[in-house]
């Protein structure tokens, strides 16, 4: 992930004298780590976790550390977030007995050190931990593994979701959309829109037939490899193979209709189409996609010369954003096809040009 600041200048809107990105048209990158903090403050200072169960008293003190990077980009209305942060809470626990007598008090910490937008679809690691590690500090932290992650995870989904609505730009972005008509919009819509309006709905009843899918993108990929072409469709067919390349849990069945799950089942689908040496065609979703929605990925092999392999990758069906309202699917699974899987083919199984 780049870091704030660090954007490809062509795309960072500069200062205008007048303090006017002109509709929005480049990225206009806004710095989110202070932001982040008060919400994170907001959300976990002095949250209770239990409040007298079994005798016990748990709760969330404050944000102890949040380290990292955080910012929001906007362009024509389009959100992209983006954060890698480090973040520890500290926590106290008093267990009490029949009588309401204190039997012990503990403290301990919930530590989160990697929160990102590239796994906002996951719930993060969390390690809580206690400093008295006696039998009843045991206890104590072993109910707030029990109860306080589930408040934890739920916390950090808030945060996860308001920052795919825009963080500190959401009521910026809100307020321009709300943003009252002039007079002249106004006089247009009142005599050019309704001439307009009806003349469309005679061309979307001709059109109607020809209309794509909104919403969606169309991946398109071609990729040069110093190999045969049946040693590469082995390599995508082989689920040791991709274990070893990717670095994650694989399972991939060699039969038409057979079931598939790669990087650690963030992706899952079935075989559609299989010719050995010369086409893959696949079902994939993604974890983080909304319910129901399945892409379809279509490798074709082409082997020009002995040793030479050209690999034509379409993948239709992607959708723009993910469940949570993040914009960034296409680009990260166009990414993810290029670095996590084209590109440590090569290094891995030495195929490069």
């Amino acid at each position: 992930m780049a870091k704030f600041g660090e954007g490809d200048k062509r795309w960072i809107v500069e200062d205008r004298p007048d303090g006017t990105n002109v509709h929005n048209w480049h990225w206009a990158e806004t710095n989110c780590l202070e932001w982040s903090r008060t919400f994170f403050n907001n959300q976990f200072s002095n949250a209770a976790i239990l409040s007298g169960e079994s005798n016990l008293f748990i709760k969330i003190k404050k944000v102890e550390k949040l380290e990292g990077e955080a910012y929001v980009n906007v362009r024509k209305g389009k959100i992209i977030p983006g954060y890698e942060l480090n973040v520890s809470l500290s926590w106290e626990g008093e267990a009490k007995d029949s009588e309401g007598k204190t039997i012990l008090k503990a403290e301990g910490a919930v530590d989160m050190p990697y929160i990102s937008d590239e796994n906002a679809d996951e719930d993060p690691e969390i390690r809580v931990s206690v400093k008295d590690e006696g039998a009843i500090g045991k206890t104590l932290k072993e109910a707030m593994v029990k109860k306080g992650k589930g408040v934890v995870q739920e916390k950090v989904r808030a945060y996860v979701e308001a920052m795919a609505k825009g963080g500190p730009c959401r009521d910026e972005l809100e307020s321009k959309k709300a943003a009252p008509k002039s007079s002249a919009a106004a006089a247009v819509e009142k005599t050019v829109l309704p001439a307009v309006v009806a003349e469309s709905k005679v061309v979307k009843e001709k059109k109607v037939k020809a209309k794509t899918k909104e919403g969606f993108k169309t991946i398109t990929m071609t990729e040069k490899f110093s190999c045969r072409a049946k040693d590469l469709y082995e390599i995508l067919m082989d689920e040791n193979r991709w274990k070893g390349f990717t670095q994650s849990n694989a399972k991939i069945s060699k039969e038409v209709n057979g079931a598939i799950s790669v990087f650690d089942g963030s992706v899952t689908g079935m075989n559609v189409e299989l010719e050995e040496g010369k086409l893959i065609v696949q079902k994939w979703r993604f974890g983080s996609w909304p319910d129901g929605l399945d892409s379809t990925v279509k490798i074709a092999f082409e082997e020009p010369e002995p040793g030479v392999t050209i690999v034509n990758l379409t993948h239709t069906d992607v959708p723009e954003e993910d469940r949570y309202g993040n914009a960034t699917v296409v680009e990260n699974t166009e990414r993810g096809w290029r670095d996590l899987i084209f590109h440590r083919i090569r290094a891995v199984f030495g195929f490069g040009m």
